[in-house]
């Protein structure tokens, strides 16, 4: 198990960028896939972007190719989502996941704003 903390949200004027981070404790954070989910007000949770524990291979979701890059610094410890050409329906808490790729386990953190005006 691993406690995830967000941070980076923020307020951001639409073809704006934000770089959101994700930092894991614990001593095996390497092995963990991770990755990031999004929630808009009054819709269901989705999926954005993950990264395998090895840090090479990448999935994102459609509506954010091109403008997300996720990555991550196993020695760190951290995981982050580079945000670019932010619109009005990128406005959603974004949500850092891991999960194990022993036990398939799932911890997710708390969760961190982003909201992009017009």
């Amino acid at each position: 198990q691993v406690q995830l903390v967000e941070s980076g949200g923020g307020l951001v004027q639409a073809g704006g960028s934000l770089r959101l981070s994700c930092a894991a404790s614990g001593r095996t954070f390497s092995r963990y896939d991770m990755g990031w989910y999004r929630q808009a007000p009054g819709k269901e949770r989705e999926f954005v972007a993950s990264i395998r524990w090895g840090g090479v291979s990448t999935t994102y979701a459609d509506s954010v190719k091109g403008r997300f890059t996720v990555s991550r610094d196993n020695a760190k410890n951290t995981v982050y989502l580079q945000m670019n050409t932010l619109g009005p329906r990128d406005t959603a808490a974004y949500y850092c996941f891991a999960e194990n790729v022993d036990t398939r386990g799932e911890d997710w953190g708390q969760g961190t704003q982003g909201t992009v005006s017009t």
